[in-house]
């Protein structure tokens, strides 16, 4: 096959936010007042790894959920919550929804997006799908409603290479968008036939293969974790390369006690509740080639905040809204995933 050109937008990342600091009275009367708010609605909060510690704490001691995207969408169809606040991005609330239709379904921040949905517009994507009809359409969790009902199966990185694998026993060729890293660790990994959408993740593309070598070889002891989001050249000097839940595992089973992360660094929380005796370094965004001093961390993620939620369940604003007609298509590629993880559970 000729080599495939695709001229996808190039995405503005904003600037981290910042919010205002607040006191240990602040604190503890906003929780306060969001336990009460999440029990008056029938409300339960439903937070990603890479959020802020606090939003991951509170949706614990309020019987919620901290997980990947995968996780989460398994808790929000088995909850009997009337209102499901997720606090990630976009996706993330839009999957929530696509599965949960008869639910309010809220978010701290609707412009809280991500470089892999932005990178994959669904005009441009179902123009690609149809050069190559004979491809089984695989697409990544972090995709818009669009995207993933123009899509044969919806995956997260927790069962992408179950899938695939699953796909080419079955002789299958398969489209894979949008992460082309990801993408391209799945086909290594499994020999499939596949062809890429060549987008990527703003933080995980920019771990810096010299300097984690380098880091390397001042904590020579030290386990690298790697999610497989990240470039080719920082995955092969990967001791465990997995998802979100597999990196937190990797840390709580190994017998090291220093680990390199490279992930998105709002998964530390979860790791040092897990395992508070070891230690955590952050895997390097800075030398040759760096953009930023500090991108291990989703800026898209940090619009995600106690004051936000706050806001959010006292005003009832920020609802996902997505067509019966749009839910029904995507809700089919989905819960080929679900339906098909209850094989490996």
């Amino acid at each position: 096959m000729s080599k495939i050109t695709i001229d996808i937008p190039i995405v503005k990342v904003p600037d981290h936010p910042e919010w205002p600091e607040l006191t240990e009275h602040e604190e503890a009367e906003l929780k306060h007042s969001i336990k009460d708010m999440l029990e008056e609605q029938n409300g339960v909060l439903v937070a990603h790894y890479y959020t802020d510690g606090r939003l991951q704490d509170l949706a614990e001691e309020t019987g919620g959920c901290v997980a990947d995207s995968l996780e989460m969408a398994r808790f929000g169809t088995e909850s009997r919550a009337d209102t499901l606040v997720v606090a990630g991005v976009r996706f993330m609330g839009e999957t929530s929804k696509i599965l949960n239709h008869e639910k309010r379904v809220l978010m701290p921040e609707l412009k809280a997006t991500c470089s892999l949905d932005e990178g994959c517009p669904a005009d441009l994507f179902s123009a690609f799908c149809d050069r190559f009809p004979e491809h089984t359409v695989v697409v990544y969790a972090n995709t818009s409603a669009e995207v993933k009902a123009r899509s044969d199966w919806v995956v997260t990185s927790s069962i992408a290479l179950d899938v695939v694998r699953h796909l080419k026993e079955r002789g299958e060729k398969i489209l894979w968008a949008p992460d082309k890293h990801l993408g391209k660790y799945i086909q290594k990994t499994t020999g499939a036939d596949m062809i890429f959408w060549p987008a990527s993740c703003v933080v995980h593309e920019e771990f810096k293969v010299f300097a984690l070598q380098r880091l390397r070889a001042l904590h020579p002891d030290a386990a690298v974790l790697v999610h497989p989001e990240s470039p080719e050249e920082v995955i092969d000097q990967a001791d465990v390369v997995g998802s979100t839940t597999a990196l937190i595992k990797a840390v709580t089973q190994m017998n090291n006690l220093k680990f390199i992360v490279a992930t998105d660094a709002g998964i530390f929380n979860k790791m040092r509740q897990l395992a508070p005796e070891k230690e955590l370094i952050e895997a390097p965004t800075v030398g040759e080639g760096a953009t930023c001093q500090s991108c291990a961390h989703c800026p898209w993620m940090g619009m995600n905040s106690l004051q936000n939620l706050y806001d959010v369940l006292k005003n009832g604003t920020n609802e996902i809204h997505i067509s019966p007609e749009l839910a029904r298509k995507a809700r089919i590629p989905i819960q080929r995933m679900l339906d098909f993880a209850k094989t490996k559970r």
